[in-house]
């Protein structure tokens, strides 16, 4: 009542009207932090007797997925390099031996994997075959000669020329004594010049019938052969430097 009285004298108003209520925020306030403290309290107690449990103690630690996988990818990556390294190693021995052992057993070996088990194909062609070209360029004034036993020779400076398309197996002598070649035109078909200054091609190399395979300086008699199995041709015709079979 005298709290009533007091407020009624400071607002100036009737003391029925006042009335005067309590909060209780303070105490509120202190059992909030009370309870905090007790919650707390019960948490700590819970965590020592784990830290304190034996058990919990010697637990392993669980292994990472992430750690796993790095693992494996430096296991894998140690692995290519490995293999890197033999293949490597491996190149370089076949070259080695390739150099200084031709003939060892894994040159061998290798170039069967490359060559395989076929067998070259033949030519079975006969000369009869062929068309024969002129030996020197028509429109050089060049005298051919056929003796009795089939060898046609002239002696002039100009191109020769192959009698007709082969790949040229040989060429033997110098430039001194004159080279002479072999052509190859089947298995069967062949043709020996000899006595030429100047080869163009070189063996193994295709040779045309319309391109010079040789050259000749006019100083020496050149001679042109024809063989079939291993036989020397005449059965051929010269007429104004061109050639056909009889």
């Amino acid at each position: 009542m005298n709290e009533e009285l007091s407020y009624a004298e400071m607002l100036e108003i009737p003391v029925e009207t006042v009335t005067v209520s309590h909060k209780e925020k303070r105490r509120r306030q202190e059992s909030d932090t009370e309870l905090r403290d007790q919650v707390v309290e019960k948490v700590n107690d819970r965590m020592q007797e784990n830290y304190d449990d034996p058990l919990y103690a010697e637990s392993t630690p669980i292994e990472r997925e992430g750690k796993t996988e790095s693992k494996k990818s430096k296991r894998a990556k140690k692995l290519l390099f490995a293999e890197f390294a033999a293949v490597c190693g491996l190149c370089a021995a076949i070259f080695l031996t390739n150099i200084f052992m031709p003939a060892s057993a894994i040159n061998t070996f290798v170039r069967s994997l490359f060559q395989g088990n076929s067998e070259p194909a033949t030519d079975t062609r006969t000369y009869q075959d062929f068309t024969l070209s002129p030996i020197v360029n028509e429109f050089e004034e060049v005298e051919l000669a056929v003796s009795d036993t089939g060898v046609l020779s002239f002696t002039a400076k100009c191109s020769v020329y192959a009698p007709c398309e082969g790949t040229l197996s040989s060429v033997n002598g110098d430039s001194a004594s004159g080279y002479t070649v072999e052509l190859r035109h089947s298995d069967s078909f062949s043709t020996i010049i000899s006595g030429l200054d100047d080869v163009y091609f070189t063996v193994g190399q295709n040779v045309k019938s319309n391109v010079p395979l040789a050259y000749s300086d006019g100083e020496g008699q050149v001679r042109v052969m024809f063989y079939s199995d291993g036989s020397l041709l005449t059965n051929y015709t010269v007429a104004e430097n061109t050639l056909a079979w009889a």
